[in-house]
């Protein structure tokens, strides 16, 4: 049987996670962040890569990083969903870099794992694993096209852009347009990339590696939505054994009671489900089961949590002063993001081989 548990290693890795985020991300910081120009917090970012080497995790020693697994990666995720830390960890350090060792380009690698290259991979936040993204037009060794939901596109310094003949290239974000699209997340804003005559480098398939990077994304996608909903979970119950109604905590009622043990069973299970799916992709055993099954799980459960937390925490909750609307909208644009519940549901059906009615 696959131990799930945290190991040692991984708690330590939390502790020290979580009071790097309670330095650079506490929530009215993160507030203030989303209502600038300027969404990502590179300080945090640089704190993370520079000082812990955690933009490595997923690249070997050899090539510069950390040779971590998904399980290490899943923790730091936990904590940044906690944090809804706005930084493009999921992006870079996930997705970017899983694209990367698919085409084995290590020089590109090293730069990502270091932390002070930002690399995106130019496909739409909403794309699912195994399914068709967008390309653009290769003409005499130079890209031209216009790519659309692009999430942490203006944190990049490099991006991965599909082409037409089947090749992925990088491309320097000086040479694109970057233009900001109306987000419903503010804390991973979304961009739509715009190529003319663009330089690029091919770095090699483009089909495997952007499978490969959407299904470690949608994989460790859960942990962050692990991470949000036991915020929400453990801040509503704080929250309701100190507000009193009729002189005594209002967490003591029974019907908030019974609506707080749902949450906490919804968000047991999904702990159980997010560590499967990093499990598998460190192990590479049943990934797409594991993945799909974890998705179809995570959104409903981030999002009732965000949902409940509004509710109980009454009119305190419905302020642009509390942070739990930044949760709520992170947990609904997580909910679409590398495919919407609906969709790894068919996934796991095909997969094990159930018809529908």
């Amino acid at each position: 049987m696959t131990d799930l548990l945290y190991s040692e290693e991984e708690e330590a890795l939390r502790a020290a996670v979580r009071d790097l985020l309670a330095d650079h991300c506490d929530a009215p910081g993160v507030i203030a962040r989303t209502e600038s120009d300027a969404p990502h917090d590179l300080a945090a970012w640089k704190a993370l890569t520079d000082g812990m080497g955690l933009a490595g995790l997923l690249v070997p020693e050899a090539q510069g990083g950390q040779g971590a697994t998904h399980r290490e990666a899943a923790v730091v995720l936990e904590e940044l969903g906690r944090a809804v830390a706005p930084v493009p960890y999921l992006s870079s350090a996930v997705v970017a870099t899983e694209a990367l060792l698919e085409c084995g380009d290590e020089e590109l690698l090293g730069r990502l794992a270091s932390g002070r290259t930002v690399g995106v991979l130019a496909v739409g936040l909403h794309r699912a694993p195994g399914t068709a993204f967008h390309s653009v037009r290769l003409e005499n060794g130079a890209l031209h096209g216009e790519l659309r939901g692009i999430a942490d596109a203006a944190a990049a310094d490099v991006l991965l852009v599909p082409a037409e003949d089947g090749g992925l290239y990088a491309v320097d974000a000086s040479d694109a347009a970057v233009t900001p699209q109306a987000s419903l997340d503010l804390t991973r804003p979304l961009a739509t990339v715009t190529l003319n005559g663009a330089r690029a480098r091919r770095l090699g398939a483009a089909e495997p590696a952007v499978r490969r990077a959407l299904l470690a994304g949608a994989g460790l996608l859960t942990s962050e939505q692990l991470g949000l909903a036991d915020w929400a979970l453990t801040e509503t119950v704080r929250y309701l054994k100190e507000r009193k109604q009729f002189n005594r905590p209002v967490g003591g009622f029974q019907a908030l009671k019974h609506r707080l043990a749902q949450l906490w069973l919804e968000t047991v299970n999904l702990r159980a489900a997010a560590r499967n799916a990093a499990d598998a992709l460190a192990t590479g055993k049943d990934v797409d089961v594991a993945v799909a099954v974890a998705q179809s799980y995570a959104a409903p459960v981030a999002v009732h949590a965000a949902e409940e937390a509004l509710q109980l925490h009454a009119g305190i909750g419905m302020t642009w002063e509390h942070p739990i609307h930044l949760y709520l909208k992170r947990a609904k644009a997580d909910s679409i993001a590398y495919g919407t519940a609906g969709a790894h549901r068919s996934a796991v059906a095909e997969l094990v081989g159930l018809q529908a009615p």
